[in-house]
């Protein structure tokens, strides 16, 4: 008797990828989109009804399917979105923002605008209770204000909790007397900090709870949606550690690298066939790129960041860049369609550098002048117009770079030794006039300035 069609589904941001085998043991591939309302609600169930020839509408034979297997980016993308479940957060009294102070990190001190990740709880709930570090109880809890606050939180219209408390990773009695108050409430998702993560620290422990009391119950929708239209199919999905696990077993914590997770496990085993034991992964979607390595085993780390929540959870190392085949990259405009530069940007001489050329582009922006060297040997007047400012021909005085030639119309020549000579280029935000008007400090001063500033100008080393 041959055995019945095979199914190993992987669900990306914008393609749907089903690799099916048949029960005479040939393999068929079939691609369809993540997204078309249009014409399927879900593209796994549309494409197992595609290969099969099933009509929509009619129910998928059970007897001809001997197993799905599933990854998904559905709990990936809610977190990215913030499109999950709203859920309340049941913390020790005292710690309220403990999760969103965290470990003071700052990844990105030198921007001047920082934009914080938005926290996946919506409300806080304080409980009073406290368990000593050898679990001796400090304070007892209080159960009467917890079952109210609870029900009050219900009332609003939530469904999901996360319950951390206080090293409730050792001693979890509190946690459980918590939960238990909460599903009698009527919540019907409650994640207990000691049974997401049984390790310490309160703030990782804590946001990978937050986690999974935020993606179980949109995953949980999805499950039974998959598993209302395979009635008795066997189905699995595949987790971020790249583990499969029963459909109903599926949580939160555990789906973020569902989908990445398949094309490392099947890198290494194809590449295992081929006889090649160390190989670097590079999966290119249309939404992102997934780069792996694998030499012999696979990697694996067991506290990271996604979408800046912290999780503590196996998964494979996975390096994700957000760029994929759809992405189209930006191009410069070349030839005759490019931008001409700005009229008030001044190149340097052909053999000044690029960044020299960019450092005498930013003088000519804020200063009214330009020396003299930076060019062919004249001054340059901020806006390209040409125009000198007011200024009388003094034959009797050249300073270095030109500048001695011109001076501001009524006051002596441009000369080192002259009442309101400079000897050099005169200062860019000063105008002439407003120069002329000021007394002047001391010759040598300021003709030891400017040839000390002369000799540092990347104009000046540009000409050399």
């Amino acid at each position: 008797m041959d055995r019945g069609w095979e199914f190993w589904i992987d669900r990306g941001g914008t393609f749907t990828d089903v690799v099916a085998r048949r029960p005479d043991d040939t393999l068929v591939v079939h691609k369809l989109l993540s997204e078309d309302p249009g014409r399927y609600a879900d593209p796994a169930v549309a494409g197992i009804r595609q290969l099969l020839g099933v009509q929509d509408g009619a129910p998928l034979p059970a007897d001809r399917i001997s197993v799905v297997r599933l990854g998904t980016t559905v709990g990936t993308n809610a977190l990215l979105e913030r499109k999950g479940e709203p859920t309340v957060l049941v913390i020790t009294r005292g710690f309220a923002d403990a999760l969103r102070i965290a470990y003071q990190d700052r990844p990105r001190i030198f921007d001047r605008q920082i934009v914080r990740p938005e926290m996946v709880y919506s409300r806080v709930i304080e409980v009073t209770e406290r368990i000593g570090a050898g679990g001796e109880v400090i304070i007892a809890l209080d159960t009467d204000a917890v079952a109210c606050d609870l029900r009050a939180a219900y009332d609003e219209g939530f469904r999901s909790v996360a319950v951390v408390c206080m090293h409730g990773y050792r001693y979890p009695a509190h946690e459980a007397r918590i939960g238990e108050i909460a599903r009698r409430a009527g919540f019907a998702q409650v994640s207990l900090s000691h049974a997401a993560s049984q390790l310490m620290k309160l703030v990782s422990r804590g946001d990978t709870t937050l986690v999974d009391a935020y993606l179980s119950p949109i995953l949980a929708r999805y499950v039974d949606q998959v598993a209302g239209q395979l009635d008795g199919v066997r189905l699995q999905f595949m987790q971020s550690s790249g583990g499969l696990t029963d459909a109903h077993l599926f949580r939160g914590k555990d789906s973020i690298l569902s989908g990445p997770a398949g094309g490392i496990v099947g890198m290494a085993r194809t590449a295992q066939a081929a006889g090649f034991d160390k190989v670097i992964g590079f999966d290119m979607g249309g939404t992102s790129t997934d780069v792996s390595h694998y030499a012999g085993e696979f990697e694996r780390q067991y506290e990271t960041q996604v979408a800046g929540v912290r999780m503590r959870a196996p998964m494979l190392s996975i390096h994700t860049v957000a760029a994929g085949g759809q992405r189209t990259p930006a191009r410069r405009p070349t030839g005759a369609g490019a931008r001409s530069p700005s009229p008030t940007r001044t190149s340097c001489s052909a053999g000044s550098s690029q960044r020299t050329s960019r450092r005498c582009s930013a003088r000519a922006v804020t200063s009214p002048w330009m020396p003299g060297s930076c060019g062919n040997g004249s001054p340059r007047w901020r806006g390209g117009s040409g125009k000198r400012p007011a200024a009388r021909r003094s034959p009797g005085s050249r300073g270095p770079g030109g500048w001695g030639r011109w001076r501001p119309a009524g006051r002596g020549p441009w000369r080192p030794g002259g009442r309101g000579g400079l000897g050099g280029r005169p200062p860019g935000p000063v105008r002439p006039r407003q120069l002329s008007r000021s007394r002047p400090a001391s010759w040598r001063s300021r003709w030891r300035t400017w040839q000390t500033r002369s000799r540092k100008s990347p104009c000046s080393a540009a000409m050399t």
